[in-house]
């Protein structure tokens, strides 16, 4: 990196581990010299820390002290290149960003570098609750804390609402186990580095919100805003762990770790999701929120478990975000009443409107990012914009499987696609747009796709698959780079999207 020797060094805030997360067994990590810790998690290691202004250098070794022969490190964009010297690499980043870096055969290692934080409240004082201190006393380790937990929630709000402000829950370093929490209107839940709060799957201590009929199981919500609510935050650098496997165990009761339901102006900021069992973050029929510098840690081994889905939901943007698992890291989708999910929720269905994903990191093996599959009620002005896809089966997707809807108004902008490596419903393409028969047909229409970079195509053809009645239309690709090439495609050959049917006003620019 050109000229990084003469720049400042970053201040570097290490999170503490607790001793629940495993050591990563191949790798050691130090930051502006400072220790920090990997941990090892099914199919990728993970090191999380924030950084200040400045520079800040990294030292990443392999445990088993074998010489280096090749390594990589995501997004490609950001041109961040290394040196090596046996079985150290070393490299420089100059602000917040989230990182794959791959050694070798080693396990990828996902590097989640923080900005500092800017709002981290006193541990006590007015308006602050802090859950260690009388009268709640709610206690790391095994045993519920979910009263004591809840107990503060309450007069934080309370407070909150009598003040005009918010009330301040404070959660101080440690695992606290609980059972399903609420939060209420003028509340701000804050997580400490360090602070874990931790699913068990163990049923008798979690209210059951749903049942999931794909998978003949019934889902609890973690964390969820009671109805009607305003004024919520959930920030922090703290840890949402809903320690999936335990929910596959006798009693077989998923775990939906954040679900705002019937809330407006609520924000998150700073947190990491962990194991969720089915969906992570769940946004439902909801207004004005704000999801920033999140990170999504699911495994691979696990099904159902996208990252976050926003439902039925308007003036919704998600900032800056990294988000791994098996299904869909970031995605939309709207229902009906009867559908499962909304099975137990009040209210009419909505539709959905102005939802913006900007700044993501995508690892996967169904969709980047997607539309659908549940447009039963109309989706309209979805933009996911500045998105590193590092691997996933498709790339970009609009998939209107479900409902007679229309799905319209949706933007990709600026998406770099890294690897396709795997296959979803025969898919394995950069590219797909279609539509299903179930429930209804309905139309997509107006989709603009623009400064796309395709790494890596797939081994199947790029698609817009309408159906009769129901076409995809208005369809517009503008600067779209294909593999090998520096130059934009200019034919729907270039771009392999050969694979067509009911479709109108498929247009190539420039």
């Amino acid at each position: 990196m050109p000229g990084a020797s003469q720049a400042a060094a970053a201040a570097v805030q290490v999170y503490p581990v607790p001793s629940i997360y495993e050591a990563s067994a191949d790798y050691t990590l130090t930051v502006n010299g400072q220790h920090v810790p990997v941990t090892r998690y099914p199919g990728y290691d993970i090191a999380q820390f924030a950084i200040g202004a400045g520079q800040a250098d990294l030292a990443l070794t392999k445990t088993n002290n074998t010489d280096i022969g090749a390594y990589a490190i995501s997004p490609v964009k950001l041109g961040i290149t290394g040196s090596v010297s046996g079985p150290t690499l070393r490299f420089s980043v100059r602000k917040d960003a989230y990182l794959i870096v791959r050694l070798d055969g080693r396990p990828k290692l996902v590097i989640a570098i923080d900005p500092a934080e800017t709002d981290r409240p006193a541990s006590s004082g007015a308006g602050v609750f802090n859950v260690r201190s009388a009268p709640y006393g709610a206690q790391p380790g095994t045993a519920y804390s979910t009263t004591a937990f809840q107990t503060a929630l309450n007069d934080a709000a309370a407070w909150g609402s009598a003040h005009g402000t918010q009330g301040t829950v404070y959660v101080p370093a440690g695992v606290y186990t609980l059972g399903s929490l609420y939060l209420r209107s003028d509340l701000a839940l804050y997580l400490e580095p360090g602070a874990v709060l931790r699913y068990t799957g163990e049923r008798d201590h979690y209210d059951v919100h749903w049942h999931k009929d794909s998978q003949q199981r019934d889902v609890t919500w973690f964390l969820s805003t009671r109805y009607s609510s305003k004024n919520i935050s959930v920030h922090g650098r703290g840890v949402i762990d809903g320690n999936g496997k335990a929910a596959l165990a006798p009693g077989n009761l998923g775990v939906n770790l954040l679900t705002p339901v019937y809330t407006t102006n609520f924000r998150v900021d700073g947190i990491t999701f962990r194991e969720s069992s089915s969906w992570a973050v769940m946004p439902i029929r909801s207004t004005d929120m704000r999801f920033t510098n999140i990170k999504i840690f699911n495994r691979f081994d696990m099904g159902e478990n996208d990252g976050i889905d926003v439902m039925e939901s308007g003036n919704v943007r998600v900032t800056h975000a990294i988000g791994i698992g098996l299904d869909d890291p970031f995605s939309t989708k709207t229902w009906n009443s009867d559908v499962d999910l909304f099975r137990k929720v009040p209210g009419s269905p909505r539709p959905l409107s102005d939802v913006v994903f900007d700044d993501l990191v995508s690892w996967t093996y169904c969709y980047g990012v997607k539309v659908g599959q549940g447009v039963i009620q109309n989706q309209d002005g979805v933009t996911f914009r500045n998105v590193v896809v590092h691997d996933a089966a498709v790339g970009i997707g609009v998939h209107h499987k479900y409902g007679s809807a229309a799905a319209r108004n949706i933007r990709f902008e600026n998406v770099d696609i890294e690897n396709l490596s795997f296959s979803n419903d025969s898919n394995r393409t950069w590219l797909a747009l279609w539509t299903g028969s179930t429930l209804g047909v309905g139309p997509v229409t107006g989709v603009a796709l623009s400064d796309i970079r395709v790494r890596s195509a797939g081994t199947t053809a790029a698609r817009v698959n309408g159906q009769p009645g129901a076409p995809i239309s208005d369809v517009t690709l503008h600067n779209v780079v294909m593999p090998g090439s520096t130059a934009p495609a200019t034919t729907l050959a270039q771009m392999n999207l050969t694979n067509l049917s009911d479709y109108s006003n498929l247009t190539v620019l420039p």
